[in-house]
């Protein structure tokens, strides 16, 4: 079903963050009253309230759930704030995530929470953190979780960490691709994004790294351990600044790797700089099943692959940066990766004025962080303290970032095959040269796809027009039905979906049970039977008239609504309650409760005639189907000039008795030298000149229509078979008299029986 031309919904797409920028990712999305909110992050450029999304822009309490990709701060870092500082609690809403996202996404903000107590900017205390975790609902993937009467949303893995998930959400039907950060390249411990088999409306998508390209895995991993054991055999430090989780876990594998086919380094240690990862090691090892096949093999054998040889965690105790600096040469990693405080920004200043040293920075630096700020190669860096420190370290970039580059990125979007693609997570430059790429791409296939790239707190409206699919089940689903076919049943509406059923399936399949109301109304009236009839005759067309099972007599109007004579002078109507039928009833009482106060009544009553073909309405529907055949010649006549009636001599071998259908007789219209039939059993018209025939066609169709009563109107019927001319009397059973559990009405004795001619002459 087509929706109405004023039903065009609108989906609104707001940006409270990422929006032309990296962090802080927060989108809304507002369709038919509801409201889906997908991350809620930190920008790491920033502090305090700073840092936030734009929260004050949106009424928390309208929302209906927050979907969190995955644990990264600039994800999942404000969702603490919004559920304990906005009115997030006063609404329905409910914060969803996978269940190692939510593992993990503790560990993260319990260091969050500790590295910013000190600060007098903090969002929320560990109180604020315990609250709000018990406000989040942990789900698997490809698990479709409903959320409320027309918003349900499905989780497909991403790649990129741990957990991290892309969401298949739908609003009334809406499909909406929410993306988050994913990969689709598999590495040591990660399966890369999956491609959702839903075809979806709308795709919102990350663009990080724009129209780059990256180089391939291996390619990098080499470069990278090349480049490690280079620093390593001049004597230096190497410096990885990484998150505690996620691109950090990658590492360590390659690094274990190589150190076992290294002998001669296995004197040199690698250091992890994260009681946080330390904790969380559990999680990675609780949640194997969600890794690629390569570490389920391993741990299978009983190898786990995250108990590592030649990796070991630095304790906490204060004072361990400068030790690590100052001794023998080893690897560190450490926390936080954009390098704006603890540890790894320690490193870097005490590691920064030895050439020996070197600093490889692995993951995406963010504009405005000192990880991207270093990578220009300043011959100087100010210090945390506000000095300034000579920078000769040697500073390389590898990027293990797991984001899709270009080719990956765009082979996705047209894989999804959306109508509107939304870029988000994405430097301005980077995304408007994407956007750029993707509609030269589109334009060539002349493919009407709309890139959009919204701002921060910039609204986007998009018109939807679709069409709204209604599922046949049960017993219409049952045969496939042809083009062409009339599927008659009940609609079900739930949820914006929509279930086309018969009604005797209505409980099996949707728990309701159907009823029929049956009203009845009762009226006393100083008229005759007769009287009454005439009346709704003249009105309805022809009456059906019969008994009841008590043998009370009865008429039936319009096939739908029955008269019964209950009294000499009371009646009852009856009929089963419905929009159409009701009308019928009202349409009826009014007129039966009239009929004293008309004068055609009185002139009636008055009348001393007491025969049948007397008392019958002259608008009834009871004249002979040759009546009927010469009402319709006159139509046809006054458009056409003189119509004349033909009948067929039947074929050579049609005999009395045998079982073969008579000829049909024809109305025959001739006008300037070219013939129209008019087929008075079927209707149908022929004729030789297509001009004359569609001409007759059309005023056919006006005389049936004019011919015609308001109860044949009404049941969709035409004329009676006007090629059976032949008359039956009141004594025999008329099929087109049959009322359900009433019996046809016997003439009376000495009653006139109104007999027609056979013959006509048009």
């Amino acid at each position: 079903m087509a929706t109405a031309a004023e039903d065009v919904p609108t989906l609104s797409v707001t940006l409270l963050g990422a929006g032309q920028e990296v962090g802080r990712s927060c989108c809304v999305l507002q369709y038919r009253g509801k409201t889906v909110v997908c991350d809620a992050g930190v920008h790491p450029a920033y502090n305090g309230m700073a840092s936030l999304p734009f929260v004050d822009e949106l009424d928390w309490s309208t929302v209906d759930a927050l979907l969190v990709t995955h644990f990264h701060l600039d994800h999942a870092a404000a969702v603490t704030y919004i559920t304990e500082k906005t009115n997030f609690r006063d609404g329905p809403g409910k914060v969803y995530m996978t269940h190692p996202t939510k593992a993990l996404h503790k560990f993260m903000m319990q260091d969050f929470v500790r590295m910013s107590s000190s600060s007098s900017e903090a969002l929320f205390s560990p109180l604020d953190l315990s609250l709000s975790l018990d406000l989040i609902i942990p789900v698997s993937a490809h698990q479709l979780i409903n959320v409320c009467p027309g918003v349900s949303f499905t989780p497909y893995h991403a790649g990129h960490v741990l957990g991290a998930a892309m969401f298949m959400i739908d609003i009334a039907g809406l499909k909406i691709l929410y993306t988050g950060d994913y990969s689709r390249e598999e590495d040591r411990h990660l399966v890369k994004a999956e491609l959702p088999p839903i075809k979806s409306d709308v795709l919102i998508v990350e663009s990080t790294f724009g129209v780059h390209t990256l180089e391939a895995r291996e390619t990098k991993e080499a470069r990278f351990t090349n480049l490690v054991h280079t620093i390593i055999k001049r004597g230096g430090h190497v410096l990885m600044p990484t998150f505690a989780l996620g691109r950090a876990q990658e590492l360590l594998l390659i690094l274990d790797e190589y150190w076992k086919n290294h002998p001669d380094l296995h004197n040199v240690p690698i250091y992890y700089a994260s009681s946080l990862a330390r904790k969380s090691m559990a999680v990675y090892q609780t949640y194997i099943h969600t890794m690629n096949a390569n570490i389920r093999n391993r741990f299978a054998k009983r190898d786990n692959p995250f108990i590592f040889s030649h990796i070991s965690h630095l304790g906490q105790n204060r004072g361990w940066e400068k030790k690590v600096a100052e001794g023998p040469p080893c690897v560190v990693l450490a926390s936080p990766g954009f390098l704006e405080t603890g540890p790894s920004r320690e490193l870097l200043e005490l590691m920064a004025p030895d050439p020996k040293n070197g600093l490889i920075v692995t993951g995406y630096s963010v504009e405005g962080t000192m990880a991207r700020d270093i990578m220009s190669g300043p011959e100087e860096i100010p210090s945390l303290k506000g000095n300034i420190i000579p920078r000769r370290l040697s500073v390389d970039d590898i990027s293990f970032s797991a984001h899709v580059d270009f080719s990956q990125n765009s082979e996705f979007i047209e894989a999804v095959k959306a109508k509107h693609i939304i870029l988000v997570h994405g430097e301005q430059t980077a995304m408007g040269r994407l956007r750029a790429a993707l509609q030269s791409r589109y334009k060539q296939r002349d493919e009407d796809v709309k890139i959009h790239t919204p701002r921060n707190l910039e609204t986007l409206n998009l018109t939807f027009r679709g069409e709204r699919v209604a599922k046949a089940i049960g017993t219409l689903a049952a045969k496939t039905p042809q083009a062409g076919d009339l599927l008659s049943g009940l609609l079900v509406a739930k949820d914006y979906s929509y279930t086309l059923l018969d009604p005797r399936d209505l409980r099996d399949f949707a728990g309701l049970s159907t009823c029929v109301v049956t009203q009845r109304q009762k009226l006393v009236l100083g008229v005759g039977w007769e009287l009454v009839r005439w009346h709704l005759e003249g009105m309805f067309g022809k009456v059906e008239e019969g008994c009841d099972p008590d043998g009370v007599p009865v008429m039936r109007v319009m096939g739908t609504v029955d008269v019964k004579q209950i009294g000499e002078h009371e009646l009852m109507l009856e009929w089963e309650s419905s929009a159409s039928n009701d009308m019928v009833a009202d349409s009826t009482l009014a007129l039966i409760t009239g009929i004293d106060k008309s004068p055609a009544s009185v002139k009636l009553t008055s009348n001393s005639h007491n025969h049948v073909h007397e008392r019958i309405h002259p608008h009834a529907d009871s004249e002979s189907d040759l009546e009927r055949v010469q009402r319709l010649a006159m139509f046809l006549e006054s458009h056409f000039g003189e119509v004349h009636m033909s009948v067929p001599e039947p074929e050579k071998g049609h005999e009395e008795g045998q079982d073969k259908e008579a000829p049909e007789p024809v109305l025959l219209i001739r006008l300037d030298e070219a013939d129209a039939l008019v087929h008075l059993r079927s209707m149908a018209v022929t004729s030789a000149n297509e001009t004359l025939r569609k001409r007759v066609e059309s005023v056919v169709d006006m005389a049936l229509t004019t011919v015609s009563s308001l109860s044949e109107m009404y049941s969709g019927s035409t004329p009676s078979d006007v090629s059976d001319v032949a008359i039956r009397p009141a004594t025999e059973k008329a099929p087109n008299t049959d009322i359900p559990g009433v019996s046809p009405t016997p003439a009376k004795e000495g009653e006139d029986i109104r007999e027609e001619p056979m013959g006509v002459a048009v």
